[in-house]
């Protein structure tokens, strides 16, 4: 549903590396489902996503719209039946996260937020080591996104839901919730643009339960690129991932005597990665169940209320909210 940037690279991720057929895709254009179609092979290609949902042959739905559109669409293919994998950020705000997750629960599909990065190699190294305590005591997380993106007119847009947060801050706020949890303390600072989207910010957070001492350091910006890594430090060894750390990659070990481990490198480069995210959607429909246990629909919803609490600090508010 809505075949642009990141569809393409889904599109091309999926055929490449899973058994997943692209069987129809929707858009507001006739023409640009045509010819999505024909480069992916799609059986079907209709110029209304009412059509797109209501044809039979369609299991699940990837959502690939930008921020603004996600709702309204999800929402379409939920009361249609069909499973629905929304790209990220999940919504615009966690008001409409919960109204999608009600609504899924209701019906009885899978619904799940594409946050790419949750289903690679690279973070379930991470996610042993942190189960086996390998870090010791976690005090630190360091991470960074940032593109030079202020050329893109969709970033600009605030009825868009533009601005460096839900694009690219969402990233290692979500790596934050991975590794730490659900944040007590969020504390903002940074700056928007003339048309009242938010350019850059950086974010400490803080008081985690499970983690008393722990604070992560989150920064994003749309006018510059950065190393866009990130680091989490604990009181035996820390994890390193170079960027762009929420692509397929290594992780680096680094033991509080110096010594370093580092992980074979990944099969996959790129944007092929999101192949992953495609199967362990797919093994979830296939296997009866209706969210993921690598990213639970209640943990989507907590990130989208941290990030509810970003922009409001920095009055960042979309058109009708």
């Amino acid at each position: 549903m809505a075949p642009g940037g990141i569809a393409r690279a889904f599109a091309s991720a999926l055929r490449a590396s899973t058994r997943q057929q692209i069987v129809a895709v929707g858009s507001r254009s006739q023409q640009r489902a045509a010819e999505f179609a024909a480069e992916f092979g799609a059986g079907s290609a209709y110029g209304s996503y009412e059509q797109l949902v209501a044809d039979p042959q369609v299991q699940a739905i990837y959502v690939a719209s930008p921020h603004s559109e996600h709702f309204e669409q999800a929402m379409l293919a939920i009361r249609a039946g069909k499973h629905v994998l929304v790209e990220k950020a999940f919504t615009r705000n966690a008001a409409e996260a919960r109204k999608l997750v009600d609504a899924a629960r209701v019906q009885g599909v899978a619904l799940m937020e594409a946050m790419w990065t949750r289903f690679l190699p690279r973070t379930d190294i991470v996610r042993q080591l942190l189960a086996d305590g390998a870090l010791g005591e976690l005090e630190t997380l360091i991470g960074d996104h940032g593109q030079s993106l202020e050329h893109v007119e969709r970033m600009m847009r605030p009825e868009l839901a533009g601005g460096a947060l839900l694009d690219l801050g969402i990233y290692p706020v979500s790596y934050s919730f991975f590794a730490l949890g659900a944040p007590k303390t969020v504390r903002v600072i940074g700056e928007l643009t003339p048309s009242g989207v938010d350019r850059q910010l950086s974010i400490t957070f803080g008081d985690y339960v499970d983690h008393p001492h722990a604070q992560a350091l989150v920064s994003t910006t749309l006018a510059a690129k950065t190393p866009t890594t990130m680091a989490i430090c604990g009181s035996l060894a820390r994890v390193e991932l170079d960027g762009d750390f929420y692509t397929p990659g290594r992780v680096r070990v680094v033991a509080k005597a110096g010594e370093v481990l580092l992980s074979p490198p990944d099969v996959m480069v790129g944007h092929q990665g999101l192949a992953y995210e495609a199967a362990h959607f797919a093994q979830l429909v296939s296997d009866g169940f209706t969210e993921s246990p690598q990213l639970p629909l209640a943990e989507s919803v907590a990130i989208m209320s941290v990030l509810d609490k970003v922009r409001h600090q920095l009055g960042v508010r979309y058109p009708g909210e």
